[in-house]
């Protein structure tokens, strides 16, 4: 149900662009149906800004007819920005004294791109933990993606990621550990899920702290977990969030790192992802690439063009039902009073009595 441009935030328009439903402050008015709102704490870099930004408000505002949704987005200042970032920031985001003042129902907090493999010797960390701990005492549910997840476990269930000898990267199928659970209701025993990541968080990890694994990979390796209360933490390590072409953005990138001589290994395909036509181009432009160097000439444009058109998205609708649950249950358990904190005992048998 609808979004509320509650502001001038140029990715309601973009969004409305592609049939989303968004209502004017004034039109919102006029509906009769609860609203909820919904933080969002953007983490990731200036170049992924944006398009991260539209993934979550797309998957709120497709997930659920029962309220209309007023998301907040707000970031950390210790996360390096470029002048024109700080200028997007100051104009279209919140600030989090202004978020805790508010108060919200639920909040959403994404990845982010770090330097070196110690999480809490990134800048960002203190900051991090001031927002989950204020969302442990204050806002129903805390959604996790990937790296946030990474940061959850390790500052309040004592699990490090641990790196991997190889990359995950690509569209992995998944099926469901916990039919019972209200998150997965009515979706797909068996869905895929993209996933990009060096590090990982295991499926005994999450187990030793009594976590409940919802959804893992057909490799064993874990997507979807939640605390053990089942809702406060709602823990993604994959990206459902992703476009049809978010992976093809990142071989672009690493690619082009590649030919600038600051990666040591041409990037992989990523599993899954790609079909034999598409890895032909590929291919090709890599060898006209080498020729290009070979002889001292300009390096080609990536085709990307020519590939984009044709990646199948096989985790959309999926990941629009399971947000879809998590918004229906944020509606049940704050429906009385939007400031409420979280109701420390749910009977996940039948979380929908509350």
């Amino acid at each position: 149900m609808p979004l509320v441009a509650h502001n001038q935030l140029p990715s309601f328009s973009r969004l409305q662009d592609e049939g989303i439903k968004v209502l004017s402050p004034k039109a919102a008015q006029h509906q009769d149906i609860r609203e909820l709102h919904i933080g969002l704490l953007n983490m990731m870099p200036d170049a992924a800004l944006g398009a991260t930004e539209r993934q979550f408000f797309r998957l709120v505002g497709e997930s659920n007819p029962i309220a209309q949704f007023y998301v907040h987005p707000f970031t950390l200042d210790e996360i390096p920005r470029s002048d024109k970032a700080k200028d997007y920031l100051a104009q279209y985001y919140e600030s989090f004294a202004d978020i805790k003042e508010m108060g919200l129902d639920a909040l959403i907090i994404t990845g982010a791109n770090v330097t070196g493999a110690e999480l809490s010797k990134q800048a960002f960390w203190q900051p991090l933990i001031e927002v989950f701990d204020w969302a442990w005492e204050n806002v129903t549910s805390t959604l996790c993606s990937c790296l946030a997840t990474h940061a959850v476990m390790e500052f309040r269930y004592q699990q490090k990621r641990q790196p991997q000898q190889t990359k995950t990267w690509g569209v992995f199928p998944h099926h469901i550990l916990d039919k019972k659970h209200p998150l997965i209701n009515d979706i797909n025993t068996r869905f895929d899920v993209p996933h990009s990541r060096w590090n990982s968080i295991s499926k005994q990890q999450f187990s030793e702290q009594d976590l409940r694994i919802l959804v893992q990979s057909n490799a064993g390796f874990v997507h979807l977990a939640t605390s053990p209360d089942g809702f406060r933490h709602v823990l993604f390590q994959g990206h459902p969030e992703y476009d049809a072409i978010s992976l093809l953005k990142e071989y672009k990138r690493e690619v082009l790192l590649f030919n600038q001589g600051k990666l040591s290994q041409y990037p992989p395909f990523p599993d899954n992802y790609l079909g034999t036509f598409e890895k032909a181009i590929l291919n090709e432009y890599r060898y006209h690439c080498r020729m290009a160097q070979k002889n001292s000439q300009k390096l080609p444009e990536f085709p990307e063009d020519l590939i984009s058109n044709n990646i199948d998205i096989t985790w959309h609708d999926t990941a629009v039902e399971v947000i879809g649950n998590w918004m229906g249950l944020i509606y049940q358990l704050t429906h009385n009073d939007r400031h409420i904190p979280f109701m420390d005992s749910i009977d996940m048998d039948n979380p929908l009595s509350l």
